[in-house]
């Protein structure tokens, strides 16, 4: 009974909190910086979904031909190109992460409007999380684009430095 009642007074005590126009409105305006943030994430998402596209379809391109036993020098981007591709893949996992992030940090700040416990730390972490984040993603897409705009000699130079590298570790 005594649970019945508590949750009858919880439900009341957060309908009552929540029935403010002007703190409901209040908390919309908070949301604004981290939404537009989404927005921003949601651009970059597709910039960086296009790049990795495009890579993955020229790294199976270039395998077939390599497959056929091909001699072709395009074939020698492969390991830059594969590097490329991890670059990619790096930005787009850390700025979903950052997004993810940034709508928990959402949630909370309207939750923080209604409940007892002050919750603005949690806020204030989260936002310092998806700005590292967000950081960590732009810092992927500098090195993905620096090896995307490199001559074709000099990435097929990067290639046999990569190779030379990876077969160096397997030899160990």
């Amino acid at each position: 009974m005594d649970l019945l009642l508590s949750s009858t007074t919880l439900a009341a005590d957060i309908l009552a909190r929540t029935s403010s126009t002007a703190r409901v409105q209040q908390m919309v305006q908070l949301s604004l910086a981290p939404v537009f943030m989404l927005a921003a994430i949601g651009a970059f998402l597709n910039v960086m979904n296009i790049r990795l596209t495009w890579i993955v379809d020229r790294i199976h391109l270039l395998e077939k031909l390599q497959e056929n036993e091909v001699s072709d020098r395009d074939i020698e981007e492969l390991p830059a190109l594969r590097r490329r591709r991890g670059y990619a893949h790096w930005a787009l996992n850390l700025s979903t992460t950052a997004a993810l992030v940034i709508c928990a940090v959402v949630a909370v700040l309207f939750i923080s409007a209604f409940v007892r416990p002050a919750l603005g730390t949690f806020v204030a972490l989260g936002w310092i999380v998806a700005m590292g984040l967000v950081f960590s993603a732009l810092l992927a897409f500098l090195l993905e684009t620096r090896l995307a705009t490199k001559s074709t000699r000099a990435t097929r130079r990067l290639s046999h430095q990569i190779e030379s590298r990876s077969e160096a570790s397997a030899d160990e």
